[in-house]
């Protein structure tokens, strides 16, 4: 790299949010190669579409591959990059901490590539890792397999995203903030100067040590599930009062700009590949540090209550028996993914109560029925499935739901119950053919 060129960039791990990170970073000017052991995922890179659902993925992909390639080949990596980014898996084991075992035999590979490399190099790591992982495990795998040593010759950062699925190129290019957890100066200097470039507005940069950055990491998502959890509970709460409307509630708390309104919506519990997790790791790592972390166990309880506190919910209005249509089983709207939703495990919980539940989805049904297996029945269409019900449920607020035709909920005697979660529907279109009732109301 020469002063006033930006830096090449390779990025390890070629999946839902490393193949993203390679789009954006090409998209802004960067020449990018990505890595992956899996060549399926290579491949499709090389040929412009890769087999992953994001909004505007592919569509940055085609139009820039002329500085986007992929590679099984480390040694081609490194000789064609200036900095590594590593964005691979970091599962969650027995203990509700995350393995490094994927970053470190990432380390071992970059670091093996590095021997035949000459000059400066910066690996920063993107995964979500444990406080003190950089500092220890990652770092003497690296030093062992490069035979360097972090510093002059080598850099290290850990840079995890702040994104969610389904909004993966927009939170790139539009963070609150960037966190850099640095080795030294030099490292953070060029990983900060990436994110003005990439970035289309220039975020304010968190630079720090590596403990701190990744302490900060799973703090963010524990403090944000807990609004989650205290929206909930308020909307439980607003059910047993009459007249009382969470949504008004939540509006003026909101409004306060020491709470802000950011993830305040009484509605269903919080899912998906990251927030459980790493509210649980945050526990644990408070458990082993002798530290007391009452506010994030309440949180994750209060979390695992919204299954049982829906499905009591729905026996309100049905009985065992019943017909019922859950429509929206990914964790959130414009993605396939159904890690931990609640909509997946509200049908599961339905369906071992005696209900006979379809269930429906524009993206995510496949997915969702591998996971249910025999306990439900998967739509024909989103027709079929309110028009085939008793009782609808919609559990996730896609878009297209807003457009639900109401003479498909159109019963020859009483109307329909259809408990919107998360108050998607207008009721008024459907006041003449059905009750919708919204979480956190009182009735």
């Amino acid at each position: 790299m020469t002063s006033g060129t930006l830096p090449r960039i390779n990025v390890v791990g070629l999946g839902k949010l490393g193949a993203p990170l390679a789009a954006v970073l090409a998209s802004r000017g960067f020449d990018v190669i990505g890595l992956d052991v899996n060549k399926v995922l290579v491949d499709a890179m090389n040929a412009g579409k890769m087999p992953i659902i994001e909004p505007q993925l592919n569509e940055l992909i085609a139009a820039n591959r002329s500085r986007l390639k992929a590679t099984l080949d480390a040694n081609e990596a490194i000789q064609n990059s200036d900095c590594s980014f590593v964005i691979v898996p970091t599962p969650s084991g027995a203990d509700g901490f995350f393995s490094n075992r994927f970053v470190i035999q990432a380390m071992e590979t970059l670091g093996k590539a590095l021997r035949n490399k000459k000059g400066y190099h910066v690996v920063v790591i993107t995964s979500t890792v444990m406080p003190g992982s950089t500092g220890s495990v990652i770092k003497d795998a690296l030093e062992a397999a490069s035979g360097r040593k972090v510093g002059p010759d080598l850099g290290l950062c850990y840079n995890p995203e702040f994104i969610a699925l389904g909004s993966v190129v927009r939170d790139m290019l539009y963070p609150d903030s960037i966190l850099v957890g640095e080795g030294d100066t030099k490292a953070g200097d060029m990983l900060a100067g990436v994110y003005l470039q990439m970035c289309e507005k220039k975020p304010p940069v968190q630079r720090m040590n590596w403990i701190s950055a990744e302490l900060t990491k799973i703090s963010v998502n524990t403090y944000v599930t807990t609004k989650i959890s205290y929206a909930n509970m308020l909307a439980e709460m607003c059910e047993r009062l009459p007249g009382a409307d969470v949504d008004v509630v939540t509006k003026a708390l909101g409004a306060d700009t020491r709470i802000g309104s950011k993830y305040l919506k009484g509605a269903m519990g919080y899912g998906g590949p990251c927030f459980p997790r790493d509210n649980v790791a945050f526990g644990k790592l408070a458990e082993k540090l002798g530290v007391r972390a009452d506010v994030a166990l309440a949180t994750d309880a209060i979390n695992n209550h919204q299954i049982g506190r829906l499905t009591d919910l729905v026996a309100k209005f049905a009985k065992a028996g019943t017909k019922i249509a859950i429509i929206g089983l990914s964790y959130k709207p414009q993605t396939p993914v159904v890690e931990e939703s609640h909509s997946v495990k509200l049908a599961a919980s339905l369906a071992d109560a005696g209900y006979i539940v379809t269930v429906h989805d524009p993206l995510a049904q496949e997915a969702a029925l591998t996971a249910l297996g025999e306990k439900v029945i998967g739509a024909s269409s989103l027709e079929s499935a309110v028009k085939e019900c008793d009782l609808l449920i919609v559990g996730t607020g896609w878009p297209e739901y807003k457009d639900i035709n109401p003479a498909w909920a159109k019963r020859s005697g009483p109307k329909m119950t259809i408990l919107d979660l998360w108050r998607t529907l207008p009721a008024d279109r459907f006041a003449d053919v059905a009750d919708v009732i919204y979480l956190g109301y009182g009735r």
